[in-house]
């Protein structure tokens, strides 16, 4: 049988537009991996169904089959924002999202639909690698048949892959006290007995059975903790990034809001969100999802202001310029000598001038000039008629 591709190495970061050929690429692999996935997630199935102790299997047969179907539905919206390659940089930062930010959560038996157990596109199809690997090696043993040996050393590999990964990741134990770099120690000491005890030719098949189990679960269990430390690390980083930013924006929306004040008459009544009030970005994994929900509500909050209070002054501008566009317009077609013309100038101009700015007074009187600078009628109708006689 051929080797299986391993997982599709991901291109860029969150965030960025990737490069179009990256993309591409990333996608046939990933098309590659889904088909060999699934066909053999379906070997691996039937025999779990067909094993003594199916009920030991299905755990994992159902979180693997969930990270798959997690991949799968990741793949389709990278599809559709493709779009057959016409996927602009607006398109490819969104395909970055998909790729390295969070899908939604799989059913984790144990755990369930908690949202701290959601996972990155990439993350999933390792944790799947995993799984299926951890499968096919468990499904693949017969107690009177396989090796002893080469079991040890297979438990072994798979309990120093967790341990390494709980360290690295600087991973305790789970809130209900379990899992963890002890757990996996507590494991290594029980093999090491069921070592000694397969040395002087003792029939281990019943404790190595339980180890192999018990390793799987630890690697899962560790593959599905460092994930949610990465997902709680990328959420702190974009909380802090959001953090700042609105503090900088709420000075420059503090400024907006005097300027406003001191331009317009009747100005909107609004406060700048005070993002401080929030506090410093919390660490507890609950704490910190509320805490983004409420950089959130700030972002959109901070949106309303800046419409508000940047609205009266636009509107100001617009005059100005409208003023202006009319008064050459009477030049050119003589209503500029007209008393009433001049008067309604003066008027329209000291109402958008004027500081604090009556808007609505300042639009109304706009109008009314933009009305009488227009040609009259009879001029319109003598230079029409010149032109048709020549």
């Amino acid at each position: 049988m051929a080797t299986a591709q391993a997982a599709p190495v991901a291109p860029g970061r969150l965030g960025e537009a990737i490069p179009a050929e990256a993309l591409l690429t990333y996608q046939s692999h990933l098309a590659t991996w889904l088909t060999e996935r699934r066909a053999e997630l379906g070997r691996l199935d039937t025999a779990a169904q067909r094993a003594a102790n199916a009920q030991t299997f299905t755990g994992d047969v159902v979180l693997a089959m969930s990270m798959w179907q997690s991949v799968s539905t990741g793949t389709e919206q990278l599809r559709q924002l493709w779009d057959s390659g016409r996927a602009d940089a607006v398109a490819r930062e969104r395909m970055s999202r998909v790729i390295w930010g969070r899908l939604d959560g799989a059913q984790v038996p144990g755990v369930g639909a908690d949202p701290s157990t959601q996972v990155s596109l990439v993350e999933a199809t390792r944790l799947c690698d995993a799984l299926i690997s951890q499968l096919r090696v468990r499904l693949s043993f017969d107690p009177n048949q396989a090796d002893t040996v080469a079991r040890l050393r297979t438990v072994r590999a798979s309990l120093v892959r967790s341990g390494d990964m709980l360290r690295r990741e600087n991973l305790g134990p789970a809130a209900d006290g379990s899992g963890g770099p002890a757990a996996v120690d507590a494991l290594v000491t029980r093999l090491d007995r069921v070592t000694a005890d397969a040395a002087r030719g003792a029939d281990v098949s019943g404790p190595l059975a339980e180890l192999e189990s018990a390793s799987a679960r630890a690697e899962r269990d560790s593959i599905v903790a460092a994930a949610r430390r990465h997902e709680h690390d990328r959420d702190a980083s974009r909380a802090t990034s959001l953090l700042e930013r609105l503090a900088a924006r709420s000075d420059v929306l503090a400024e907006l809001a005097a300027r406003c004040r001191r331009e317009v008459l009747h100005p909107p009544i609004l406060a700048v969100p005070d993002v401080s009030r929030l506090g410093e970005v919390p660490q507890d994994r609950e704490a910190l999802a509320a805490y983004l929900t409420r950089l959130e509500l700030v972002a959109r909050a901070m949106d309303a202001v800046e419409d508000a209070y940047s609205t009266p002054l636009r509107t100001r501008a617009s005059l100005r310029f409208r003023l202006t566009s009319a008064t050459d317009r009477a030049r050119r077609n003589g209503r500029s000598a007209s008393a009433t013309v001049v008067a309604a100038q003066r008027e329209t101009g000291d109402a958008v001038e004027t500081t604090p700015c009556d808007v609505a007074l300042a639009a109304d009187l706009v109008d009314l000039y933009e009305s009488l600078t227009q040609e009259l009628p009879h001029r319109r109708r003598a230079s029409g008629a010149t032109k048709g006689s020549s």
